[in-house]
């Protein structure tokens, strides 16, 4: 004992270290000699969970270790390396040390370092590093973690030549809902030799695989519901421009983009001059997308819109040209490559219900936000003098203007209303996609085909059918592919209209001449 602390002394002297905490003879074994022999060093230097050992294992990486008569000898960090034979690092042991690193790992005291060395082992579970795994196991306080760790140790038992260890880390593993530890099992139990132990894998991927099944089911679920989500904030506003003034308006995807355009322009002011303030553009976002697309909307209606009121032909090319003076005009501003909108900190990420299912806060958020526009706009039309005035002129336009009613102005306002909610919409869209002059584009037709399917004038109708056509859009998407399920979807809408032209759910009452 003398010796080597005199050792590490005039080592210490010389720019090394002489690594007194472990076996001097393992450390030696562990850069010398064959290479499954210096596996095995290694493995059982592992087990050992020496902290020292990470550092010496660093060193080898690093080039300072060095053979000299037989004995390892390690440079300190930034020293110069010792004289002697450098220890050859081939591919795989190269591997076997990053493993044995990330092992190491395991008992840091850091809990981002402990889940970084866990995601790193999840398909390199080792039987040699066992012990080791499960003495990081015993000390593990973090629920979540100590889940993963238990995961980590049926998965090395997997691996060991103990039949019944391997029958046992099959039942445990049974319980899981990761697809990692299916492909595990899979892997596994293609070169299982005893009986009882493959019947316990194959028996744990059917249970992992039925698992795995209903979270892509829920995933599939809550992809439908946010598409429809999308397609509700796209439709409401089209509801009034189309469902209750009777205007077929081509530019409403264009309405959209001048909301998405308006949040990119928000956001780059608050780069520009708010940069510490930047999590809270969207604040700002949201009603400076509604002004503007409203104001655009408005102009619209009292240049063009007003002088066409039944003759849907006529708006119907109207509004097509004005569609392609926006997307000219956002080209000339802007240019025609799309732009960048990023999102605040607290949408990005998603919530981990399932190792197959993460629902994203930006969707989240959306359904959240379509709700609360579709309760606002519901509570404008049937609390408000203007929705009165709304219901009014959409019911009887001659008796409503007998009773005072300003037509005009209604029709101003209330196509100015349609248009601020697809310019929410467009803010809302602007967080889950790109941004460019064609935004609008992908999602006029849709929008169309929900307020045509749940019946003009109907709100409760477009709700309906908005989140119906999401959901069974991804259902079909799912089964046939994307452009089947268009075509499915546009087949079934002409079904529809065919038994019910009104849609399914038509205002009822007497036609007034």
């Amino acid at each position: 004992m003398i010796k080597r602390l005199l050792l590490g002394w005039l080592l210490a002297l010389c720019g090394l270290q002489a690594w007194a905490a472990l076996p001097p003879e393992l450390l030696t074994r562990i850069a010398a000699g064959e290479g499954d022999e210096r596996v095995a060093a290694l493995n059982e230097a592992v087990a050992q969970a020496d902290p020292a050992l990470a550092d010496y294992l660093h060193a080898l990486l690093d080039g300072r270790v060095r053979l000299r008569e037989g004995k390892a000898v390690v440079a300190a960090e930034g020293a110069a390396p010792p004289d002697g034979d450098e220890p050859m690092l081939n591919n795989r042991l190269r591997r076997e040390i990053d493993s044995a690193l990330a092992g190491l790992a395991l008992l840091s005291k850091d809990r981002d370092t402990r889940a970084k060395a866990l995601a790193t082992l999840r398909e390199d579970a080792s039987a040699a590093k066992l012990p080791l795994y499960e003495r990081a196991l015993a000390a593990e306080t973090d629920a979540d973690l100590r889940s993963q760790l238990g995961a980590l140790v049926a998965g090395a038992k997997l691996s060991s030549t103990d039949a019944a260890q391997r029958l046992a880390a099959a039942t445990e593993l049974a319980g899981s809902a990761d697809p990692a530890t299916r492909a595990l099992l899979l892997e596994r139990a293609g070169t299982e030799t005893d009986a009882a132990a493959k019947a316990a894998m194959k028996r744990a991927i059917d249970a992992i695989g039925d698992r795995l099944a209903w979270g892509e089911r829920a995933q599939l679920l809550f992809s439908g519901l946010s598409l429809g989500s999308v397609l509700l904030l796209v439709a409401l506003g089209l509801a009034i421009t189309y469902g209750l003034m009777g205007v077929i308006n081509m530019a409403h995807g264009e309405l959209l983009m001048v909301g998405a355009y308006a949040t990119y322009c928000v956001q780059q002011g608050f780069r520009a001059w708010l940069p510490a303030a930047f999590d809270y553009y969207l604040w700002l976002a949201l009603p400076a997308s509604f002004i503007v697309a409203a104001l655009v909307g408005a102009a619209m209606e009292r240049t063009v819109i007003r002088w066409l009121y039944g003759r849907p032909l006529e708006t119907l090319l109207a509004t097509w040209g004005i569609s392609l003076v926006l997307m000219q005009a956002v080209r000339t501003l802007f240019g025609a490559q799309n732009v960048a909108v990023e999102n605040p900190t607290w949408l990005s990420g998603g919530w981990a219900l399932l190792p197959n299912l993460t629902l994203p806060y930006n969707r989240l958020a959306i359904l959240g936000f379509a709700a609360l526009v579709l309760v606002g706009m519901g509570l404008l039309l049937a609390k408000t003098r203007l929705g009165l005035m709304v219901r009014g002129v959409t019911q009887n336009r001659r008796m409503a203007a007998c009773v005072g009613v300003n037509t005009a102005k209604v029709d101003t306002l209330a196509f100015a209303l349609g248009s601020g909610i697809a310019g929410l919409a467009g803010c809302a869209l602007s967080q889950i996609g790109n941004v460019g002059p064609d935004l609008g584009q992908s999602y006029i037709v849709d929008a169309f085909m929900v307020v045509v399917l749940g019946g003009v004038g109907q709100l409760a109708g477009t709700v309906y059918a908005g989140l119906g056509l999401g959901v069974l859009s991804k259902l079909l998407e799912g089964w046939q592919g994307a452009v089947l399920a268009k075509i499915a979807l546009l087949m079934l809408l002409v079904l529809v209209i065919q038994k019910k032209p009104q849609g399914l759910f038509a205002l009822k009452g007497r036609s007034v001449e």
